[in-house]
């Protein structure tokens, strides 16, 4: 995405015909980011290595040492610079160059949730190893001073541990527990007074860190509601906070600075909950970018799927090295009860915090509350802003159905509105912080308000919140709704999102990590698909949405068998995608490399990944692929494993050969998969699965194949 330009037309004539002759106006240059692979041998060499590039595209030394923003040589090498369009054509054109894409501005995408995952408080864990573990995130900022970060107890960190703790604004230092923080800011930054501190003044970052390792809390609530004890999935393991993220976003310049430093300060797992800026491959991909060389380096990356679904092909942060998380419901919602004047509850979603006394209000509609003269902004019906009368909502329960807008609880609480009763046409399995009394209706529940409200003398609904979302410490430096004009402050915050999934996916593999510290992060990924719960919903496309299944922490630390991955694997993996010798040579970092070495597998998919899919372009033609796959045994003693299969109608799935044996730890074993069907047609999506099973570990694959059409 690349962020319109606004003109001033006649206060900057002048200047903007200076620019034109000297080819050097601030206003014309933008960030881009020059990748160019792995990091070199000798780290002051990237330096000088950036300095000649930019004066050999520039062609004027003070312009160049004034466009370098950042140098990034500790773990890959890349600058980024401000430059202009074809400046950056002519970097991407040299030699040593893998890529040169425009600087984005990314978006950031539990007391019960891990008693539902079956992480229980007396599970077996390895404490010792445990608090060597450090967890790096990519993220807002971390609030040091939240009980949830309490060092007591704690040792020095880790000897392995190389980075620092920045100070800056209102950020209190590190402990013994949040090891490490850093902050990235640059003299063109809007938001100069909160991207100056690794102090946390969105929330997010703090809500995050404290899912993935923070200690236990006892009694932590939000407001009374999710009263229990707050804890992180790994409560022994450090932090490492890495604030890439402002209230505007998350500059990829930042991010990528954020992964030099964190795979150099020696993290061994990274957590990345944001997403969305992506570019046209994985190398112009800041995140792609990032954790490929985290992968390189040996350590496990974690990132969001994103927060655009339910619609279908919405996932961001697709990289096979990446452990890819959506989000999904626990076995408890917050609920909200609507009583109308004559008598009648309905059902809505909310994380209601307010008190209304039992009291009864009036209530409208914002069809009823629109302005006489009408509004050019919106409609009223959807209480858009500027379309309502103050008079009319001033101490009412407002009904707004339509797509309602973003903020409409900031500008109805503006207008007096005592509260707000939200249309939704999605089956809701996520409630949300509002400003004032509110709460979404579904449709039904919509069309029985709407018919009361149109019936009936308005009278407003008495709302009460029983239920629960992710529970997770929070920053006192934002309000809990992160609107400024919300006074409510809290230690502990609900919020909902793929953001809060992410550190749960991150901690478990930091679990599993706390009992196979050798293990790679590709046979630590694996543990987690192969022994994830299987899902059962029934709307279409849904395998898309949740891949392997719900995560089960304590199944992954025995799964019997990994598909392991090396080095290797992914070079073979971008060949087959069609990346050439000389970007893979510098992206690997290997004097010598040929591409067709690793172009002899006859695998659909050239990836010995823990799942198997099939992209198919035309729907008219029978479907067919091969995947072959190597297991390795990491259970002791002899066991024999037997594979079995499903699929849905219209698809067959073969193995061969049909049984594993194995007898030592560390063997491997490889095998067949045929996929086979009649065409797809007007399906858009078959599915199956593999299982291999010993009668003591079960080793589960899914297996989808799929249609995209070209408009989607």
């Amino acid at each position: 995405m690349v962020t319109p330009i606004k003109f001033l037309l006649l206060t900057i004539t002048f200047s903007l015909l200076f620019s034109f002759i000297n080819g050097s106006s601030k206003v014309d240059r933008q960030p881009y980011i020059v990748y160019m692979g792995d990091a070199p041998r000798i780290r002051t060499s990237a330096v000088d290595d950036h300095h000649r590039l930019l004066m050999t595209a520039i062609g004027d030394e003070k312009i160049a040492i004034d466009s370098k923003i950042h140098s990034y040589g500790k773990s890959f090498n890349a600058f980024a610079a401000r430059l202009l369009p074809h400046e950056a054509q002519r970097l991407k054109d040299m030699e040593g160059v893998v890529s040169v894409f425009p600087n984005t501005m990314l978006k950031l995408h539990t007391t019960r949730s891990w008693d539902y995952l079956g992480l229980t408080p007396t599970v077996a864990r390895n404490n010792k190893v445990e608090s060597d573990i450090i967890v790096g995130l990519l993220d807002s900022g971390i609030y040091v001073s939240n009980p949830s970060f309490d060092d007591k107890g704690y040792g020095p960190p880790p000897a392995k541990w190389k980075g620092k703790c920045q100070k800056g604004g209102n950020f209190t230092g590190c402990n013994n527990k949040v090891i490490g923080a850093r902050f990235y800011n640059k003299p063109d930054s809007s938001d100069a007074n909160k991207a100056g501190t690794p102090a946390d003044t969105e929330g997010h970052g703090t809500h995050t860190a404290s899912t993935i390792a923070g200690t236990s809390i006892v009694g932590a609530n939000f407001y009374g509601l999710a009263k229990g004890t707050a804890r992180g999935g790994v409560p022994s393991a450090r932090i490492a906070m890495y604030k890439v993220c402002t209230e505007f976003g998350c500059s990829s310049m930042d991010i990528l600075a954020g992964f030099d430093d964190a795979i150099d300060d020696g993290v061994d797992l990274i957590s990345i909950s944001l997403g969305g800026g992506a570019g046209p491959d994985y190398f112009t991909d800041p995140i792609a970018i990032g954790t490929f060389h985290a992968t390189q380096k040996g350590i496990f990356t974690a990132c969001s799927a994103g927060n655009d679904g339910p619609d279908t092909y919405s996932i961001v942060n697709v990289a096979p090295w990446i452990l890819t998380v959506a989000a999904s419901a626990i076995d408890r919602q917050f609920t909200t009860e609507v009583r109308l004047g004559n008598g009648k509850n309905v059902q809505g979603w909310s994380i209601n915090t307010f008190s209304p006394n039992k009291r009864m209000l009036p209530l409208t509609s914002g069809a009823l509350a629109g302005n006489k003269s009408g509004s050019p902004y919106g409609d009223s019906s959807s209480c858009s802003d500027g379309t309502l009368d103050k008079n009319k909502v001033k101490g009412k329960i407002i009904y707004c159905g339509g797509d309602v807008p973003a903020g409409t609880d900031s500008s109805l609480k503006t207008l007096g509105a005592a509260g707000l009763l939200a249309l939704t046409h999605f089956n809701l399995d996520t409630a949300f912080t509002w400003l004032l009394p509110a709460a979404w209706v579904t449709d039904s529940v919509g069309n029985t308000i709407n018919h009361y409200i149109n019936t009936t003398n308005p009278i407003l609904p008495d709302i009460t919140a029983p239920g629960l979302e992710i529970l997770a410490a929070w920053t006192l430096l934002n309000s809990v709704s992160e609107n400024p004009i919300d006074k409510r402050i809290s230690k502990f915050n609900i919020i909902s999102g793929t953001s809060m999934a992410c550190p749960h996916a991150a901690a478990a593999a930091a679990y599993v990590k706390s009992f196979h510290p050798d293990w790679s992060p590709a046979a630590i990924r694996s543990a987690l698909m192969t022994t994830a719960t299987a899902m059962k919903v029934n709307i279409n496309d849904t395998e898309l949405g949740y891949g392997s299944g719900q995560i089960a922490p304590v199944s992954a630390v025995d799964p019997g068998l990994v598909y392991n991955l090396t080095a290797d694997s992914y070079i073979s993996f971008l060949c087959k995608e069609g990346y050439n010798g000389s970007a893979l040579r510098l992206i690997s970092g290997r004097a010598l490399f040929n591409c067709s070495k690793y172009n002899q597998t006859k695998s659909s998919d050239g990836l010995n990944y823990p799942s198997m899919q099939l992209h198919v372009d035309n729907v008219d033609a029978r479907i067919s692929a091969v995947f072959y796959r190597t297991v390795t045994n990491v259970d002791h003693g002899k066991s024999v494993y037997k594979a079995t299969t499903k699929s849905s109608k219209g698809l067959s799935i073969s193995v061969s050969p049909h049984t594993l044996t194995f007898n030592n730890l560390g063997e491997r074993k490889s095998f067949k998969v045929v996929v086979k069907g009649s065409p797809l047609g007007q399906d858009s999506l078959r599915s199956g699965s593999i299982e291999w099973n010993d009668k003591k570990h079960r080793v589960r694959s899914p297996i989808v194949v799929f249609h995209i059409d070209q408009d989607d």
